[in-house]
């Protein structure tokens, strides 16, 4: 779904970067570290820069489609197995769940009351919430993520956190939008698991302290690959993807900046071309 200058203070996260970089260049052969999570006895992922990556949300993940050592896949459509396999060959792997619209076809869409389903968002079956109401969404979200952290995932991708910039059917606010996606990431790392700022560009100033990762489309596309700095900087991952920029226009800035980039097909199946 689409949509500064390196401090010296960060010389630590800079020289990660710059050695993941130089010795793979969009590639790692690992899954990051590990860091408190602030459960007692656990840890929570944390994907450095550099790492590469497969996405698949089409349906059950095939575990053979690339070597990489993160997979993102569908939360509701594979099982603890299909999570199980893809640990069993050392990869962590990424929970997508979307957390800004409501779905017809997901097993809990009764749990949304229809006072928080805004206007569609283009996409079939699908309809923005009201994300202003969190005492309303939160249970459900936490039921999401305890799903996740059932099924044995290591981190989460909640999509649609930006929809302040689209026509809801609400007057949302940037301020309800960081207040949400704040929650959201609270709520991941209440479970132990890593948590992704999905898109929502404007908000990584105020948001980047709180994340683990980034998961970003299209910034090639429309120029603003750079405003990812911050999580590069940082020492966190981000995971990014192109659908029609050519890899030759946009791997050697990706390179330059840390991303973790390859080029996908808009159905979000096997197929990709990476950096």
């Amino acid at each position: 779904m689409r949509r500064r200058t390196w401090p010296w203070a960060t010389l630590p996260a800079v020289l990660t970067v710059a050695l993941a970089v130089l010795l793979s260049g969009c590639t790692s052969t690992d899954g990051g570290r590990d860091t408190p999570s602030g459960g007692p006895g656990k840890s929570r992922w944390q994907p450095r820069p550099g790492l590469a990556w497969q996405w698949q949300l089409d349906g059950k993940v095939d575990a053979t489609a690339a070597d990489v050592p993160v997979y993102d896949i569908d939360g509701f459509e594979n099982d603890a197995e299909d999570v199980a396999r893809l640990h069993r060959a050392g990869r962590k792997v990424i929970c997508y769940i979307n957390v800004g619209a409501w779905e017809d076809y997901r097993p809990d869409n009764d749990a949304f009351p229809r006072s928080v389903l805004g206007g569609p968002n283009g996409w079939d079956g699908e309809r923005w919430l009201d994300i202003r109401r969190v005492s309303v969404l939160r249970p459900i979200m936490e039921r999401r993520f305890d799903m996740c952290r059932r099924k044995g995932f290591d981190a989460v991708e909640p999509d649609l956190m930006e929809g302040y910039n689209d026509d809801t059917g609400f007057p949302l606010t940037a301020r309800d939008q960081l207040r949400y996606n704040r929650m959201i990431a609270e709520i991941a790392h209440e479970r132990g698991l890593a948590v992704g700022l999905k898109n929502d560009l404007a908000q990584i100033p105020q948001l980047v302290g709180v994340f683990d990762f980034a998961v970003n489309e299209q910034c090639a596309e429309y120029g603003e690959c750079a405003r990812l700095k911050p999580f590069i900087e940082a020492g966190k991952a981000v995971f990014h993807v192109e659908y029609t920029e050519p890899n030759g226009r946009f791997c050697p800035e990706s390179r330059k900046l840390g991303l973790s980039s390859m080029r996908k097909k808009w159905e979000l199946g096997t197929w990709r071309r990476a950096c």
